[in-house]
């Protein structure tokens, strides 16, 4: 059993879909699902009104084909709603099939509370104090640690929440021992992943009878800091199992990120409004695919696995014709991320060839 903490769009186009592949796959998965919503209660309920199933449809381009099919999804037993039911929260942490406990919340999600200053009967009001509760409770219970599975976009996620959550065991006066069980015990794994889930497909014939549908595009990736098979989802094909993931985060925010910053500073003033636009303008289009293999790529060969084919996924991902993807949205802050995700390519690439990095250098305003 896995306990999910985030009832959203994410989790469910990801990592429960992936319980289902594997199920189709014929491996054993790691579920069911027990899903925990702690905002709201909206999605826990219509959860529970459709047993817990929805359909998923990927939809986009794979190895430069179409693809557009519809799984159903079936991993999740139920829902609770953390505020009403925060009683059914602690008999699942008890439970002795639990495994795994999986979380999405946003990165303030991660922030303790003042409210929590003592330990309660309801539940608490941070996402770290509701976990700190759930695991003194399976420690009471003699049960024993469960892998804890982050999914926030937080570098090294499992050891900002590990770190979140024995701060609150300090605040709540938690035992030592318990604390020891936390920090040693339980199995926390820092995770990148990296799947775009829109939300409802524009359409679909299932829109009018299944308000949970979800589009996701063909791609995923899940790498975690960990070489342990017995990894609850090891054998799922989108996960990557690594001793660092500095290569892996730097491959996708250096291709991917950078990618797109480069587009809305190359399209800006012009009427192409979204990333697909930008691929289907030959011009463009072009001009991008120069920048990442003659720019990017080189910048990174022999610092991450296989860049060159990571930049080939990049554009099949940006081709998507089921997704619209505003450069607007990604011109958010816009020279904070230049600074992240193109200035440092444009100093390695001089640095290895001696030479500034022509197309990277017309879009990031640096000083050459």
């Amino acid at each position: 059993m896995i306990l999910q903490f985030g009832a959203g769009n994410f989790l469910r186009g990801f990592a429960d879909l992936f319980l289902e592949e594997l199920e189709l796959a014929g491996k054993t998965p790691p579920g069911p699902i027990v899903v925990v919503q702690s905002t709201g209660h909206e999605r826990a309920e219509a959860l529970n009104r459709s047993g817990g199933r929805y359909h998923v449809a990927v939809q986009g381009f794979r190895e430069g084909k179409i693809v557009d099919e519809t799984l159903p999804v079936r991993s999740i037993s139920r829902a609770l709603h953390a505020g009403t039911e925060w009683e059914r929260v602690i008999e699942a942490a008890r439970d002795p099939l639990l495994v795994a406990i999986l979380s999405n919340t946003t990165e303030a999600g991660f922030e303790l509370d003042e409210a929590d200053h003592h330990p309660g009967p309801g539940a608490p009001a941070s996402f770290p104090a509701k976990l700190l509760a759930v695991l003194l409770a399976r420690h009471e219970a003699g049960m024993p640690g469960p892998w804890i599975l982050p999914c926030e976009l937080i570098e090294d996620n499992a050891a900002a929440l590990r770190e979140r959550v024995l701060q609150q065991a300090l605040r709540w006066g938690t035992p030592a021992n318990a604390c020891e069980w936390i920090a040693d015990s339980c199995r926390w794994v820092s995770s990148l992943v990296d799947r775009i889930v829109p939300g409802p497909p524009r359409e679909h014939p299932l829109l009018g009878t299944d308000p949970l549908l979800l589009m996701v595009e063909p791609f995923a990736l899940w790498a975690v800091a960990t070489r342990d098979p017995s990894f609850p989802f090891a054998t799922h094909p989108a996960v990557v199992m690594t001793d660092d993931l500095a290569p892996v985060a730097l491959r996708k925010v250096r291709l991917l990120n950078g990618a797109h910053s480069a587009l809305v500073a190359r399209c800006a003033g012009t009427s192409i409004l979204t990333v697909r636009e930008a691929l289907e303008d030959a011009e463009t289009g072009s001009w991008l695919e120069a920048l990442l293999f003659t720019e990017i790529v080189p910048a990174l060969e022999g610092r991450c696995e296989d860049p060159a084919g990571y930049a080939r996924e990049v554009l099949d991902r940006f081709r998507n014709p089921f997704l619209e993807h505003q450069l607007s949205s990604i011109a958010l802050n816009h020279p904070a991320k230049i600074a992240v995700r193109i200035e440092p390519t444009i100093r390695e690439f001089r640095e290895r060839f001696g030479r500034p990095p022509e197309k990277l250098s017309s879009v990031s305003g640096m000083k050459l």
